[in-house]
């Protein structure tokens, strides 16, 4: 079986639905598994009407209006027949979620976004799977949170590879096509949880390893994996193979193309993962295998946006010891405070930090009761990956530079 992944990116049109069918006609989709994400900027669309749900109820009614309308002027596009089945099946998701939205009684944050994002993907597959049917490709809809079961770790969960195992290889049959959702999971509970932002890829992972899949193949926007994302870095160039390693170490780092937790999954089944272009399906895109390194060998730049760097030294100028690391480390995790770099010296620890579950207050309060803290908000963090002194200088050209670190094929660089 083949694993295909579409992007929000891919489908956040009905002219991008009708591209899905051209890329499928041409790569075939016999014994084939496809994972899409919310179309277009429906994730962010949706944060919106959590924000509104949690802050300001009077423009809540407002910010679903605008979900359901750009929904509704895709299926009016696709489907000629306003009596299609979609219509309605789309029109029941929305009243499910205005359901949660009326009954729900939990305060829990992480809690609601798992339970309202997700309809996002609900919806899109909803659409793609009726007008596939409705044009010759006939397809079963699958609910991915009936196959990936995880913990109760809300916005970023964790799989239950046994139990995962054990669904996907009972609910899929050969020989057929299927359509699911990335990015969504279930816990004990059966509630909807998520696998993080840009989830979608590991979605397809998944499947790919539970499957003994012949290959996963990530559909995006661009040729494939470029050497720096196109919109903050001039030139870029296009990166024909990647080793697991290689490509797992620039996930680590931030690059968007690969989710950091979609390659451990299908290294350790050596299953190949392509990275093509939707508009040219045809072309050969980037593989990513057993090999070495990457080709062509050249720098890879990674750009992380609103990070937040903490400097802190003790009250007394005394050494920054084990027993301080130690309970920094303690209160980073406590906070849910994802570390991106490290620095320390005798009398001082730097680190940089993704502020996601917006602790940052609290963590501070906290760490300043033992610790002197200088903090910077709003900082990015660059990473180049086969650094040379040309790539580090026209990286520092015309920015403040906070940090800089350096290690034998990579150099972080943390600027105002």
């Amino acid at each position: 079986m083949r694993i295909f992944k579409f992007g929000g990116a891919s489908v956040k049109d009905a002219d991008g639905v009708r591209n899905v069918i051209k890329v499928l006609e041409k790569v075939g989709y016999k014994n084939t598994l496809i994972v899409v994400s919310a179309m277009g900027k429906t994730t962010n669309a949706l944060e919106i009407v959590i924000d509104k749900y949690l802050n300001n109820k009077k423009e809540l009614t407002n910010a679903l209006l605008k979900v359901r309308d750009y929904h509704s002027d895709i299926l009016i596009d696709l489907f000629a027949n306003k009596q299609d089945p979609a219509f309605k099946v789309v029109n029941n998701l929305f009243e499910e979620l205005e359901q949660f939205l009326k009954l729900n009684k939990s305060p829990d944050y992480n809690f609601i976004y798992d339970q309202v994002i997700g309809y996002g993907e609900l919806v899109s597959t909803t659409i793609i799977s009726h007008y596939l049917n409705n044009n010759g490709i006939e397809n079963k809809w699958l609910d991915v949170r009936e196959c990936i079961k995880t913990d109760s770790y809300y916005r970023r969960s964790n799989v239950n590879w046994d139990i995962t195992q054990s669904l996907i290889s009972t609910k899929i049959k050969p020989n057929t096509f299927y359509i699911t959702q990335g990015f969504l999971g279930s816990d004990k509970n059966n509630f909807t949880t998520t696998l993080g932002r840009e989830g979608s890829d590991y979605t397809a992972a998944i499947f790919g390893y539970c499957l003994n899949a012949e290959s996963v193949t990530i559909w995006k926007d661009v040729p494939g994996v470029l050497n720096g994302d196109p919109r903050y870095f001039k030139n870029t160039q296009l990166l024909n193979t990647i080793s697991y390693t290689e490509a797992i170490e620039l996930a680590f780092y931030g690059a968007s193309v690969i989710h950091p937790k979609t390659l451990q999954p299908l290294q350790r089944k050596e299953i190949p993962l392509h990275v093509k272009s939707f508009l040219n399906p045809e072309n050969n895109g980037t593989i990513v295998n057993k090999t070495k390194g990457i080709t062509p060998q050249i720098p890879c730049f990674i750009l992380k946006q609103n990070q937040v760097l903490l400097s802190l030294s003790t009250l007394d100028f005394s050494y920054v010891v084990e027993e301080n690391i130690s309970e920094i480390f303690n209160l980073l995790a406590l906070y849910k405070m994802k570390v991106d770099v490290i620095q320390n010296s005798a009398i001082s620890f730097s680190v940089c930090i993704d502020n996601t579950y917006n602790n940052l207050d609290k963590l501070l309060l906290h760490l300043k009761a033992k610790f002197k803290v200088t903090c910077h908000e709003n900082v990015s963090l660059y990473t180049i990956r086969h650094y040379d002194d040309i790539a580090i200088r026209a990286l520092e050209q015309g920015k403040t530079v906070l940090l800089k670190q350096l290690f034998q094929q990579t150099v972080q660089i943390v600027t105002q």
